[in-house]
């Protein structure tokens, strides 16, 4: 089965920026970015998407990726 990976952990430590700083930038709350970082969440709105890659110079492809769940 597909799942999509999301790799903020890794932008946010490319770019040396905190979590708070960026929820902070982009107007959401943290336990909101957490959930975001962990894959916790069902989906996210593109116009939160738009800004996550604008604060860190990014694209959505190096912010999601997709990968097989373990056992497929």
């Amino acid at each position: 089965m597909k799942v999509i990976i999301v790799r903020l952990d890794v932008m946010l430590a490319l770019r040396k920026m905190r979590a708070k700083d960026l929820a902070e930038q982009i107007g959401i709350t943290e336990a909101n970015l957490s959930l975001l970082r962990t894959g916790k969440v069902k989906g996210v709105r593109f116009d939160t998407l738009a800004k996550l890659c604008e604060m860190l110079e990014c694209t959505p492809g190096e912010l999601l990726d997709v990968g097989e769940t373990e056992g497929a």
